[in-house]
This record gives structure tokens, sequence and C-alpha cells, in this order.
């Protein structure tokens, strides 16, 4: 799918595009027309006469590009980049940073992005009945309760501890102490959750699990199966090999034939399997994450290289719900986000009443809004998937596929999206976007190259802090190029005026030759380079890192047609450059002898 998408331009650059050739084609136009007017009322009498009207040419082409434009835009964009990374933005492409400053809606993921990325089991549901889980964050540091009392010995104890034994062998992730005595993972933080609140139930848990299991063989978490599987020896069993899965509750729910209860497994009831729906259910609606386990012995005939075909006739063992805390600034970012008339949606992995929830409670929805999970996206046709995309603002059980459908209809609408993500499977959709944006601390290498803009603290709010600082980057480069052009369409009317009007202010008076009818340029191509780069350069520069002004956040997003030089700004500028012109001839004509106005000389 990465090498299938294109990266999508930037609104600047487009508009780079556009003014380049639309000055290029001016030019040549201007150029025509004028060096036209002179050769027909002018009396060209040899061939230096007519040289000198096509350097005259060659010059005012020259007046009518400014050459210092790239580099002042480089340089704008450049500092732009450096305050973008004192905010902890690290932009990859310098045209992004504009781009960000366009951006209509905000497609973000939810862990790491608007949560802390610190999952937590809080709840934990078996066949049994429920427990709490205290402590929060990777410290081990809380117990495993019923009722405010420790667990003791009995069916409950035995299903917990089978439970995250179980949810921390189908996981590739590890939680270290550091010298310091602080703990840190590596790895998914969703899979490091269970090594927590393992070494919460027991202390010497990981190591009596590491003595009873050898992990065979595995099978990969992908999007589309949204579970994983390991194949563990089990020593304390004879060498049984076992099958131990992990995954969204949902798709576990349809592979279950046996529950565990205790030490001992039976088949699994109507009345269990309702059960087990309203747990997930509840946990939902509370805003937790979450997962369920399961695991079964596998046949001497399946013990060979491990597929997706063995992942049936599962036992249930149980299922937890995890909290991953929302940032607090995430919730007022998204506030200023929505009041700078940006979209937000959340694009997320998560169960939809979990995400529902979240996205309730940072803003993103209210009551009873919908949510699209990626299966009913599935079903819809083109029409009805682009009208939803309009509507929706929450989706959950997404595959890559769907969210790099959502984005391109989003584009398709004439939307300017930036979209965070963190995984692999975001990779894609990061890269179509029209700024991608990863997280840079749980970031995933493909996920960094594939992005445009890389989050060196996996905040929310920088990615607000970012779009004030490309709008008024844009602002800048209007208030520039509104400068620059209105000098070269001063120095243009100065030369065709002063050339067309040369007798009147004495222009061809002092001509060697004595012949009035001689072109002569009332500036230089030399003076004009030295216009274009000196004089003007400066100031232009000056403008372009100008500070943000008041109410920058609390305008709509410019729309995407929308033009860096619009019609009243080529007013302006042809009315500002009659004025330098006609203030530069005047002088002239004060000063040259012949003149329509007594020379002082």
């Amino acid at each position: 799918m990465l090498e299938a998408v294109k990266n999508a331009d930037t609104p600047l650059e487009k508009e780079i595009t556009h003014i380049g050739r639309l000055l290029g084609i001016a030019v040549i136009v201007i150029t025509f027309i004028v060096v036209g007017t002179i050769l027909m009322i002018s009396d060209i009498q040899s061939v230096g006469d007519l040289v000198g009207v096509l350097l005259f040419g060659v010059a005012l082409a020259v007046a009518a590009v400014h050459e210092g434009l790239p580099a002042i835009l480089s340089v704008v964009l450049a500092l732009g980049v450096r305050r973008m990374a004192a905010r902890n933005a690290i932009v990859k492409k310098p045209s992004s940073v504009e781009a960000l400053g366009s951006a209509t809606v905000i497609a973000t993921d939810k862990t790491g992005t608007l949560t802390r990325s610190e999952m937590t089991i809080e709840q934990i549901i078996t066949a049994a009945g429920s427990c709490a889980v205290t402590g929060v964050g990777y410290a081990p540091e809380g117990i495993v309760q019923q009722g405010g009392q420790n667990l003791i010995a009995g069916s409950l104890l035995d299903e917990q501890t089978l439970l995250l034994s179980h949810g921390s062998l189908a996981g590739n992730s590890t939680l270290v102490q550091s010298s310091t005595g602080h703990w840190n993972i590596h790895g998914d933080p969703t899979e490091a959750a269970f090594l927590v609140a393992e070494r919460k139930l027991m202390q010497d848990a990981p190591v009596l699990r590491s003595k009873r299991y050898t992990r065979v063989g595995e099978i990969p978490f992908t999007s589309d199966r949204k579970m994983m599987s390991t194949l563990e020896t089990d020593h304390d069993r004879g060498e049984q090999i076992m099958l131990v899965c992990k995954g969204a509750p949902d798709v576990l729910l349809e592979k279950y034939s046996h529950i565990q209860t205790g030490q001992t497994t039976k088949s699994l009831d109507t009345a269990q399997r309702k059960q087990i729906l309203e747990g997930v259910n509840k946990m939902s609606d509370a805003a937790l994450r979450t997962l369920a386990v399961a695991s079964r012995p596998l046949n001497k005939s399946e013990q060979s290289t491990p597929t997706a075909a063995f992942e049936h006739d599962l036992v249930y063992v149980g299922t937890v719900g995890m909290m991953d805390p929302p940032l607090e600034e995430a919730a007022v970012a998204i506030t200023q986000a929505q009041a700078a008339g940006i979209r937000v949606i959340m694009i997320t992995g998560d169960h939809p009443r979990t995400a529902a929830r979240i996205a309730s409670n940072l803003g993103i929805t209210k009551t009873g809004d919908t949510t699209l999970t990626g299966l009913e996206l599935d079903a819809l046709g083109d029409k009805q998937f682009a009208q939803a995309v309009r509507t929706t603002s929450v989706y959950a059980r997404v595959s890559p596929a769907n969210k790099l459908k959502i984005i391109a209809t989003l584009q398709a609408e004439g939307q300017v999206v930036a979209m965070t993500g963190d995984g692999i499977n975001d990779a894609p959709a990061l890269k179509s976007a029209n700024v991608g944006i990863a997280m840079g601390i749980s970031g995933t290498e493909v996920t960094k190259e594939s992005a445009k803009v890389i989050l060196a603290d996996d905040n929310f709010a920088t990615i607000v802090d970012a779009i004030r600082e490309g709008r008024n980057i844009f602002d800048n480069i209007r208030r520039f190029l509104r400068y620059l052009l209105s000098s070269n369409m001063g120095e243009v009317l100065t030369v065709f005026l002063g050339v067309v009007g040369a007798s009147v202010i004495g222009l061809n008076s002092g001509s060697d030759t004595g012949n009035t009818t001689a072109v002569i340029l009332p500036l230089l191509a030399t003076q004009i380079l030295w216009l274009n780069l000196i004089t003007d350069t400066w100031p232009a520069l000056a403008l372009g890192i100008d500070p943000p002004t008041p109410g920058v956040m609390t305008r709509k997003p410019r729309h995407v047609n929308s033009r860096v030089i619009d019609f009243h700004m080529w007013a302006g500028v042809f009315e500002i450059g009659l004025v330098i012109a006609l203030v530069a001839l005047l002088t002239m004509d004060m000063y040259l002898p012949g003149g329509g106005v007594d020379s002082p000389n």
C-alpha cells in the first residue's frame, strides 16, 4: 500500500507552481506588448536601435520577476521550521510548515496522541467474577482485589493468574527497571499492561511463567485479524503445545467454544456468551479499552508451522479493561482547533463504545453522535461512504484501507487533511494525507519515514501550536509577496512609462547621437538587479518573519482553492506600483534638462 500511495503536494507547493507559471506568462505577455509598442512608436534606423529595444525587453523581464523571491521564501520557511522544532514539531519538508496552517481537518489517532500512552489494566473479568486493579502507570505498584480485599486461593485467583499469564505470553513487550528504579517498557504499551498487572498479582509471576512456558511459534497481529497468537510449550503439562491468543473481544467471541472455570474448562453456552458480551460493553461504556484472552491445547497434527487456521475452538480465559488517561491539554487543544474552524475526527482501533466515550469526553463529538466501525464502512457504497465521512467524526476498529479511503474521501471533498499516527498500519494514510504527522516517541520507523512532520512529544496540543505557526507563515508570505510585487510593478511601469514618455520628461534630450527617437531606459538592468537583490530583499525578509497577528486562530481556514495572490492583491499591487512609477518619473523629470518641470540645473 505504501508503494501505491503517492505523496500529496502541499497547498503551498501548488500555489508556488501556480505563481511561477502566472509570472512567467505575465513576463512574456508584458514584454511583447511593451516592446511591440516601442517598435511602433519609435523610429528604428539601425541595428543598434533594434538591439537597444530588445535589450530593453530583457531589462523589463528582469524588472517583472524578483530574483530574490525563491531565496526569501526558503528563508521564511526555514525559520518557520526552526520555530516549530522549538515547539517539539520536527518538520521534514519545509513546505509542510504552511500546509499545517491550511489544514481544515485533523484526523487523529487516540492512543498516545489524545491520551498519555500509559495503558493500565483497571478491571479483569473471568468466569468466576470481576476484579479491580489498583495503581497507574508502568510501575508494578498496586494490587488485584475484589470488594476491596486481596485475592486468596480459589477459582477466581486461578482464573486471574492464568489470564494475566497468557496475556503476557501473547505479546512481545518487555518491562524493565532502570538503575534509578524507574520502570520502562520496550514495545507496545497495550502488551506491557499485562506484564505490569501480572507483577501486581504476584511479584514472582514473570519468573514462574518463563520457567513453565517456552515459545515455539507466533502468528503475528494484523489490523485485519485484530488479534495475535503464540505457540507455547507447557512444561507443567507434559510438553503440551498451547495456542495462546489475545485480541479484540468481538473478534475472539466468534472463535470461543469453551470457557475456563478455575483450573478446568467447560463448554460455552449461549447465556455465558451473552454474559461475556455484556461485560465487554460495560467496560467499553466506562471508556476502558477491552482485550480478551483465550487459549487451547493443540493436537499433534497441528504442531507445525503456525497459521491463522489454528485459531478456532478457543477456550475463553477472560477480558481486561484498560485505561489510557486522556491528556489534559488535548481537550483544550481540540477546543482551540474547532474555534479555528478545523474539524477534528478520531480514527482508532479501539472498541466503538470506548472510542465514542473518549471522543465525547474530549469534545470531539456530542452525546448521540454516530460512531462507525471498519466493517460498517466496508458495507457502504461510494456515495454512502462520502456522506458518512461528511457527518461522522469517530471511527473504530478500522483497517489501513479504511483509513486510506477516509483520507482520500476528505481530500476529494476539497479538505486539507493533517493526519496523526504511530503504527505501521497508519503509514499509508499518513503518506497520502496533505500533512502526515508521526509520533516521535511511540511511532514506528516506518511511520516516521512516511510522515512529513514528527511530534517529539506525541502531544496533540503541539499540532495546534504548529497550525498557528503555519497560518502566520502564510500571512507573512502574502505580506512579502505584496511588497515585492508592488516594487516590481513600480519598476515595470517606471521603465514602460519612462520610455513611452521619454520626450515629456526629457529622458532622451541628452542623447549623444542627437537622435531623439532613440530608446533610452530610465533604469538599467544592473540598477534593477540592485533594487531587487539589495534594497528589496531585506525589507521583504523582515515582513516574512513577523510575529503572529492577534486572532490568527479565531478565523476559518483558507479555502483550498483560494490564491495567495488574489484579485484584490493584484489591484493593490498595480495601484502601489503606479504611485512608485509616477513619483520616480517625476523625480527624473525634475532633474533632467528639457523636461516638463524646470530643472534646478
